[in-house]
């Protein structure tokens, strides 16, 4: 572990890293557990993967926990998952605050249970004065309802004479998402072996590097996510360039 962390090139690492944090119930299911018992277990990877990434100097972790569509998984199973959001927040506000994780959240939170609600705003007004890294919850989030949700709010202030179509641009699209406030993600991790995005942050990971791994996320740690960030160290970002433009 000490050797991976060691070949970290601290100047590059990304600031911003987003997971699609993926298969819970399969690795329960190979253990012969019910689904929910995957979801805790993956509890105890959020901890240390948020401390990993704040040891290294990640200044942003963006965690996609709960999407729109998950609302159509076995009742039983979602509420599991909501219980389980109250618990974990409620019991892990104290860590937070001594490793100095400040706690956000994006997506249509107004919908979720109301318990679920309060615990998030409870967490996140504990550990707003948190500096040294901050860790967002995507909860109730679909990428497709931001942007539209976005559009409608630019909409609105053009029908109101607020901005005109030619004021419409990247940043003043990028202020009206949920996002405004945190950088782009540089990196993207899906775990479990999926490779796809699953309308996860379409619009902020336009540049982002994609690190698909099998590892499901009960299984994901420190030794993972460093394997990920050396992965990503080893690439090269041109943004449109060519190489001997990115070099000079």
């Amino acid at each position: 572990m000490s050797d991976l962390k060691s070949l970290i090139i601290p100047d590059k690492v990304p600031k911003h890293i987003a997971i699609i944090m993926d298969g819970n119930g399969r690795w329960a299911k190979q253990k012969g557990m019910p689904r929910v018992l995957g979801h805790r277990s993956g509890v105890k990877s959020v901890r240390e993967v948020t401390e990993a990434a704040a040891e290294i100097g990640v200044h942003y972790l963006t965690l996609y926990a709960f999407s729109t569509e998950n609302w159509s998984r076995p009742p039983a199973e979602v509420t599991a998952l909501m219980t389980l959001l109250v618990e974990t927040i409620k019991g892990e506000i104290r860590d937070l605050n001594k490793n100095g994780v400040r706690l956000m959240a994006i997506g249509d939170l107004e919908a979720l249970p109301a318990a679920s609600y309060k615990a998030l705003q409870d967490g996140i007004e504990q550990t707003k004065n948190n500096q040294r890294i901050t860790l967002v919850l995507a909860l109730n989030y679909s990428a497709k309802w931001e942007i539209l949700r976005a559009t409608r709010m630019l909409a609105e202030q053009a029908q109101k004479g607020l901005l005109t179509p030619a004021d419409i641009d990247e940043n003043t699209f990028e202020n009206a998402l949920s996002t405004r406030d945190i950088p782009d993600p540089e990196l993207l991790i899906r775990t479990s072996g999926e490779t796809r995005i699953s309308n996860f942050l379409l619009w902020q990971i336009a540049y982002a590097e994609l690190y698909f791994t099998p590892v499901f996320w009960p299984d994901f740690g420190r030794k993972e996510l460093f394997e990920a960030i050396l992965s990503y160290q080893r690439r090269e970002r041109r943004f449109g360039m060519i190489s001997e433009q990115v070099t000079t």
